[in-house]
């Protein structure tokens, strides 16, 4: 199974709270909703194709709960290009805590990367992961990630939790696709490419 993340990130790399005010204030976090109101009509269409395109959607604790008390709870989410799939289809959760999720066709994972490891190699398809900071760095750190959308936004937030932290492992990245939208979001596929290649030699000095 492929496992694909979509992460949602402004320019200087935060990923926390991006569709509303409210939706995550751990640490004191008060800029939410940076990326709603960039939203496109193009980027809106792309990401109901994405969604479409998945055959299982896997979450952190967190975003599942975020998403389940907005897309799932939402009166007919068979007409919405997005909230339709989320209900549809296979949902896991990374959790040691979650144990009685209220969304339908949801399993939860208490076994980590490991569970995620033994889903992709018993089921076929695509394998979404939407957020999860969290989850998407122990994946990363695992190599479990076959494929990465980044959806940056013209916008500085300045504060918050970024996608990688300060410190933390290296990795090259192939790219695979890029564009941009009218309203200025840039669309990046990334594929691992292992380790990264560092400059070795120093430069002579001119004095």
């Amino acid at each position: 199974m492929k496992l694909t993340t979509i992460t949602n990130v402004s320019v200087d790399g935060i990923m926390q709270g991006p569709g509303l005010a409210d939706e995550d204030r751990r640490g004191g976090f008060e800029r939410g909703g940076w990326a709603l109101p960039l939203v496109d009509e193009e980027t809106m269409t792309r990401l109901g194709e994405v969604y479409g395109r998945a055959d299982a959607f896997l979450f952190g604790r967190r975003t599942y709960e975020i998403f389940a008390a907005s897309w799932g709870a939402m009166a007919d989410p068979q007409d919405n290009p997005v909230a339709a799939p989320l209900h549809a289809r296979p949902k896991y959760v990374v959790s040691k805590t979650l144990t009685d999720p209220g969304w339908a066709h949801t399993t939860v994972l208490a076994g980590g990367p490991a569970a995620v490891r033994e889903l992709k190699e018993r089921m076929p398809g695509e394998l979404q992961v939407h957020g999860s900071g969290q989850l998407v760095r122990r994946l990363a750190a695992e190599g479990l990630i076959d494929e990465m959308l980044l959806l940056a936004y013209p916008v500085i937030v300045g504060q918050g939790t970024r996608l990688f932290p300060a410190d933390g492992p290296d990795g090259a990245l192939e790219l695979v696709d890029s564009r941009a939208t009218p309203g200025g979001v840039t669309w990046q596929v990334y594929r691992p490419a292992g380790r990264p290649r560092y400059a070795t030699e120093v430069p002579p000095r001119t004095s």
